[in-house]
């Protein structure tokens, strides 16, 4: 039986890092009341951008009951979340046979514990080539739920990078569907165009987080020889080292290109040497204010301030692991549609 039209939908979002997925379903018209997760230098950034709770906490000591009182408002109760993904990442495929997929058994616990409404879920696209994908299917199944899941470009929603999520949407109200593509897609000079120009190692006096980590003096002679949209192969001979002609990943040290999507962000995008980060024109690597408009955090995310002193490396980690919130956005206005049809 499916919910009626007005009723509200109240979410907690567990694995919230600095909030990309709160973020978005915010947008969507969804009360997320809670994030929780297991690193507390996530929480200045979560709380200064969102109207919710940050809960300091290990999912796998959580019972479901913690959980409720953060639903007591909600007429509809989601769970939602990202179990940490690097293990199944294509960059770590030598290690994919011995991933720990234990957080992902934690969240279908939490799910049978409580039977939450409805349920999403975010990650890579390798998940579903893994056992504990299909445990968490077949126990979504045995629970009553209906759902639907797919391997989404982030392009389609209006994120500008080539970054394919697995997304998984379950609901005991009746049937789900995944997000339609929001349509004309977004390229790196959309969101990078506009920003002030900066030296390599310094960043803009209007926005603390508009800074890059600085080169190497050699790393700085390769950024010149750099092309967009190239690798170290454009780099005279004396440049190159024997590593990188063993390297699985050939695109980095490129930089990016204005007019076409960028590589997905990871969570080492500070770094010239382990993607195509290095900007368009600039010679330099793109900022952390750049990496996040990447990632879709608007230009206002609060990402450091007196409270939170600023570490390049840790706020490429955090916005590296985020949802990107226009896909979680939509993923949230497929949600609310489902719930109010």
């Amino acid at each position: 039986m499916r919910a009626d039209a007005g009723k509200s939908i109240v979410a907690v979002d567990l694995f919230c890092g600095i909030g990309g997925l709160t973020h978005g379903l915010s947008g969507s018209g969804i009360s997320v009341s809670a994030g929780i997760d297991i690193d507390d230098a996530c929480r200045y950034i979560y709380e200064a951008n969102n109207d919710s709770r940050f809960i300091h906490g290990d999912v796998r000591e959580l019972r479901f009951s913690d959980l409720e009182p953060y639903y007591r408002r909600a007429d509809v109760k989601l769970l939602a979340g990202c179990a940490p993904c690097q293990p199944f990442s294509a960059h770590n495929r030598k290690e994919s046979r011995m991933v720990d997929c234990s957080l992902i058994r934690e969240f279908a616990r939490l799910i049978e514990e409580g039977l939450p409404d409805m349920v999403s879920m975010e990650n890579v696209p390798g998940l579903a080539r893994h056992d504990a994908f299909g445990e968490f299917v077949t126990l979504l199944e045995s629970l009553g739920y209906r759902h639907v899941w797919d391997i989404l470009s982030c392009l389609d929603y209006g994120v500008p990078q080539k970054r394919r999520r697995l997304v998984l949407l379950a609901s005991r109200l009746g049937e789900v569907s995944l997000p339609e593509p929001a349509g004309e897609k977004t390229m790196v000079r959309d969101v990078l165009g506009g920003l002030p120009e900066i030296a390599d190692g310094q960043g803009a006096q209007c926005d603390p987080a508009h800074v890059t980590l600085p080169l190497s003096e050699r790393n700085r002679r390769r950024m010149l020889q750099s092309k967009p949209g190239g690798t170290w192969r454009d780099w005279d001979e004396s440049e190159i080292s024997d590593c990188h002609r063993k390297a699985y990943y050939p695109a980095s040290y490129g930089r990016m290109r204005w007019d076409a999507p960028a590589p997905t962000i990871t969570t080492q995008f500070c770094y010239y040497s382990t993607g195509r980060f290095g900007h368009p024109e600039q010679d330099r690597t793109i900022s952390i204010r750049e990496g996040a408009l990447l990632q879709s955090f608007p230009e206002d995310y609060i990402l450091a301030g007196e409270e939170e002193p600023l570490s390049v490396n840790r706020l490429a980690r955090h916005i590296g692991n985020a949802v990107p919130v226009m896909l979680a956005q939509a993923i949230g206005r497929a949600i609310v549609e489902g719930v109010h049809a």
